[in-house]
């Protein structure tokens, strides 16, 4: 596979399973909050659960700067979401389209006549968890990529975050999750293999208020897989909720199958 060709379906990828940011003009910042250090764990979860984001559409652009040690790239990527349907993305002239739904994950690239279709096994094996659309849409919204009402947590107060871990840590998956105080959305989310060294860390830098809505602002990526970084910084543009849309997408006719290892 070309190293331009590679560059681009990593980008792909790893955008599919970790972005979002949104900015717009009519928006604010959202305050930092303060850290209440008599708030229980279990309150800490029961309000970011409170807090999820209600909404039936999102669409708007996207800029995504990407680094990967080798290269650096900026991409406009248009955006659309049908909450717990679809998720799409398209590069400028449709030059490469990306499409999730629950049971599907597939994208094409014309620039190379290659496309990918599959289900989220790829996807599971590259962050090394069980994924489906519900946790990738989780990660787009700034709500935890897991369920913490399913399992025990403990909880502290630092200066700035309440910091949440599994009270149960296995040695070969950590996770760890940094919960903002004012409206309890993610901070950071950090899923870690030590022994394969491969790290995924979203930090959602900071949060705005659009249409009493809470989302986020700017997202930070940093994926780690051995000694390869792939930092990522994704700023989204005229985002607008609770359009209707439409989703096209189709394999061009003649494309070589992309078989991802």
């Amino acid at each position: 596979m070309k190293s331009n060709t590679y560059s681009w379906n990593r980008w792909i990828i790893i955008t599919l399973l970790a972005m979002l940011s949104f900015s717009c003009k009519s928006s604010k910042v959202v305050s930092a909050g303060k850290v209440d250090e008599r708030l229980t764990t279990k309150a800490i979860i029961k309000n970011h659960y409170k807090n999820q984001l209600e909404f039936k559409t999102i669409s708007g652009k996207i800029k995504v700067e990407y680094n990967d040690g080798g290269s650096v790239q900026s991409f406009n990527v248009s955006l659309r979401i049908e909450k717990g349907k679809a998720i799409w993305m398209s590069a400028p002239l449709g030059v490469v389209k990306a499409l999730i739904t629950p049971k599907r994950v597939t994208f094409y690239n014309k620039l190379q006549n290659e496309y990918f279709d599959g289900d989220f096994t790829y996807l599971s094996e590259l962050l090394g968890t069980e994924l489906d659309f519900n946790k990738v849409q989780n990660l787009l919204l700034g709500e935890a990529l897991f369920d913490l009402r399913t399992e025990k947590y403990i909880s502290l107060a630092t200066e700035d975050y309440y910091e949440l871990k599994p009270k149960n840590t296995g040695d070969l998956f950590k996770t760890l999750f940094l919960i903002e105080p004012k409206n309890f959305k993610i901070a950071t989310q950090q899923l870690s293999q030590p022994w394969n060294k491969r790290l995924l860390e979203i930090y959602y830098k900071s949060y705005q208020e659009k249409n009493n809505r809470i989302l986020p602002e700017e997202i930070l990526i940093t994926a780690i897989d051995i000694d390869q970084i792939t930092n990522i910084a994704i700023q989204f543009r005229n985002i607008e909720l609770n359009r209707i849309l439409n989703f096209p997408y189709k394999i061009p006719k003649g494309f070589e199958e992309i078989v991802l290892k």
